[in-house]
C-alpha cells in the first residue's frame, strides 16, 4: 500500500490544474500559493506562522512546501518529508527560487529518522487522512515533539457541509480515488491524540469560489451557494467544516 501512496503523489501535484505556469518556476509556487491561501483562508488564523522564530519545525506530508514556507518566512528552523520524491524535488526547487533555507527528505512519516524530542512544532496539514496508518504517523509526531511541543493538524470532516453538497450535485471531491481516502469524526480524532496532555479542536473550511470547475453547477456554487452559507453564523456550522483543525499538546 505505501508504494500504491508513493506512486499516486509522484504523479499528483495538488492543486496543480489551476496553474498557468510551467511546473517549478517561480510564478508556478506563487498560483499555487495564493490559491492554497485562498481557499484555506482560516489557516493563517489558526497557525500564527510568526508564532515559531527560532523553534524547529517538522512538516510532515510537506507536498511543495507551501505551509513550511510560511514558518521559514518568520524565522522558524524547517524540515520537511514527504514520501514522494517528487514533492521533495519540488519543495527544495520552491526554497531556492526564494532564498529561504529549509532541509528536506523523501521519509516516510510513519517511521520518521529523527530522534525522540526533536522538534518544537510538528505540522501535518491534510495528510492524516491519506496515510495507511494514521495511529502510526500520530505516535511518530508526539515520540518527535519535545516536552510541551505542539502537533498541528487537518483532517477532512466525514460530517461536513461539503460531503452533503457533493452527493446532492453529484461532484466527486478532490483526490477521492487516491490509495487511502479517508475521513474522521471529532471523537475518532480525539481518540488518534489521546497521548498528547491536552488537544484543541475547530471545525473549519467553509465555501470559498471554486476555480477547478466551470459550468452551471459552478456558477451555482459560487454565485448562489456561497453567499447563502456564509449568512449563518459561524458558531453554528463549525462542526460541519469540511476540516477538523486540531493543536495537541505533548
Amino acid at each position: 500500500m505505501l508504494e500504491e501512496v508513493r506512486k499516486y503523489w509522484n504523479e499528483k501535484i495538488h492543486d496543480e490544474e489551476i496553474a498557468k505556469h510551467p511546473v517549478g518556476t517561480k510564478e508556478f509556487f506563487d498560483e499555487l500559493s495564493e490559491y492554497h491561501f485562498e481557499k484555506l483562508n482560516y489557516l493563517p488564523k489558526f497557525v500564527d506562522f510568526s508564532a515559531y522564530g527560532g523553534k524547529k519545525v517538522l512538516e510532515i506530508g510537506c507536498g511543495l512546501g507551501i505551509d513550511l514556507m510560511k514558518f521559514a518566512e518568520n524565522g522558524a528552523i524547517v524540515t520537511g518529508v514527504d514520501i514522494a520524491e517528487k514533492s521533495i524535488e519540488l519543495a527544495r526547487k520552491n526554497f531556492e527560487v526564494r532564498n529561504l533555507k529549509g532541509t528536506f527528505e523523501v521519509m516516510n512519516a510513519e517511521e520518521l529518522k529523527f530522534e525522540d524530542n526533536s522538534f518544537d512544532v510538528v505540522f501535518a496539514q491534510g495528510v492524516l487522512q491519506y496515510a495507511p496508518d494514521p495511529a502510526k504517523m500520530v505516535k511518530e509526531a508526539h515520540r518527535v515533539l519535545k516536552n510541551k511541543g505542539v502537533f498541528i493538524l487537518t483532517v477532512y470532516n466525514r460530517h461536513s457541509w461539503l460531503n452533503a453538497l457533493s452527493k446532492i450535485s453529484r461532484v466527486e471531491l478532490e483526490h477521492v480515488h487516491a490509495p487511502v481516502y479517508r475521513k474522521f469524526s471529532f471523537k475518532e480524532i480525539r481518540e488518534l491524540l489521546k497521548d498528547f496532555s491536552k488537544v484543541e479542536l475547530k471545525g473549519e473550511r467553509f465555501p470559498v469560489a471554486t476555480r477547478l470547475h466551470s459550468g452551471l453547477k459552478a456558477n451555482l456554487y459560487n454565485k448562489v451557494f456561497i453567499p447563502a452559507f456564509n449568512l449563518i453564523p459561524k458558531k453554528i456550522i463549525s462542526p460541519i467544516g469540511w476540516h477538523i483543525a486540531a493543536k495537541a499538546y505533548k
